[in-house]
């Protein structure tokens, strides 16, 4: 319909009610409301120049408008099919892609590839990395977990994280561990250092020059970690360990170690000098949740802030770069800030435990309509 002159538009009450409920809509996208608007005073009697200056457009867009509306009514302000060429993959075959990426594996692989799902679905490897993309399917990535078959779990974990989130009164919470067979590693060729436009590069191939273990404990309340290094990780080392935790912690202060489930830690010989001394007491994580121990967080640091990328020559060299990491923590220490209480933790394991089981439980299904 030409848009030189202007059609009339007279609305019925069902139609100017839907318009001015889409102009009222703060949901509703801009262009639908204006196109809403310029119907609505054109009804009112204005002229298209009118229209125009009031809604600060151009005449040649209310004619448009104006003449869609007057033609095809309410449908008439719906945007046109864009041009451009058809889409050549159809809802089936997507569907189909999809499923036989989450349902079946490629002959003599555990995963498929864009390209050898594109050779079995018959598709370019754009299109099939376009749509992967689209449904968030990453078949060459894989991520683990470990659930906890500790039976004591749920009061293990109250009881520690009760130890974060309200420590007793005079007493110091301790999370300790060892990090165990720490390498003295230096490279074969020197360290080319970082320059503009280049990362620092080191060979990968390696020197080993023995190891050593770090025995932490890091106190909850204020960040600082009291470490030792032994040459061997033993029931005989950690007792020595032990002796200077209390040789460092004030003689008033009960002691709460947060520990994990290592044999270590529950020999005879441990056992007899946790007798003498009623003040400590001991928190077991869960078994396979190291995650409770704060420590643990604490050695990630220390592994990539130091150990990582550091080259040492003897293990006299290693620990005595890790002593320097040490008192460089404890010159600014920042303690952890642990947020999630119990309850909050049990219920998110649990959400992924039935989510787990269901997936599990729609495979078993699937492979068993299948007849495999």
């Amino acid at each position: 319909m030409p848009y030189g002159r202007a059609s009339a538009i007279v609305l019925s009450t069902d139609e100017r009610g839907e318009l001015e409920a889409l102009v009222r809509r703060r949901s509703a996208p801009q262009a639908a409301a204006l196109r809403a608007r310029i119907v609505l005073r054109c009804a009112d009697g204005l002229t298209n120049a009118a229209v125009a200056a009031e809604l600060g457009i151009g005449p040649h867009t209310v004619g448009r408008w104006r003449a869609r509306f007057a033609q095809d009514r309410l449908a008439g302000l719906a945007d046109e099919p864009r041009p451009g060429a058809p889409r050549r993959i159809g809802d089936a075959a997507v569907a189909e892609l999809i499923t036989r990426t989450l349902e079946t594996r490629p002959p003599g692989a555990t995963h498929w590839s864009t390209r050898s799902m594109a050779r079995a679905a018959g598709l370019s490897v754009g299109t099939v990395g376009r749509i992967w993309r689209a449904f968030g399917l990453q078949p060459h990535r894989q991520e683990t977990f470990k659930l906890s078959s500790d039976p004591l779990f749920v009061e293990k974990v109250r009881a520690i994280v009760g130890l974060y989130l309200d420590p007793p009164d005079r007493a110091m919470v301790l999370c300790v561990d060892e990090k165990s067979g720490i390498q003295a590693l230096d490279r074969t060729q020197p360290l080319l250092p970082m320059r503009p436009g280049q990362v620092e590069r080191r060979t990968h191939d390696y020197v080993r020059h023995g190891t050593t273990s770090l025995f932490a404990a890091l106190d909850i309340a204020v960040g600082t970690v009291l470490g030792r290094c032994y040459r061997r990780s033993r029931a005989t080392e950690f007792r020595r360990f032990l002796d200077v935790i209390d040789a460092n912690v004030p003689a008033e202060l009960d002691i709460h170690l947060v520990l994990d489930n290592s044999r270590t830690h529950k020999t005879k010989l441990i056992r007899d000098w946790l007798a003498k001394r009623p003040r400590y007491h001991l928190h077991f994580t869960p078994t396979s949740s190291s995650w409770l121990n704060q420590v643990e967080r604490w050695f990630a640091l220390l592994t990539d802030q130091q150990i990582r990328r550091g080259a040492h020559r003897s293990t006299a060299e290693l620990e005595a770069a890790i002593r320097a990491y040490i008192e460089t923590h404890n010159a600014d220490p920042k303690p952890f800030r642990w947020t999630k209480s119990a309850d909050d933790i049990l219920a998110s394991i649990r959400r992924f435990c039935v989510a787990t089981l269901a997936i599990h439980q729609e495979s078993s299904n699937y492979i068993s309509d299948s007849g495999h």
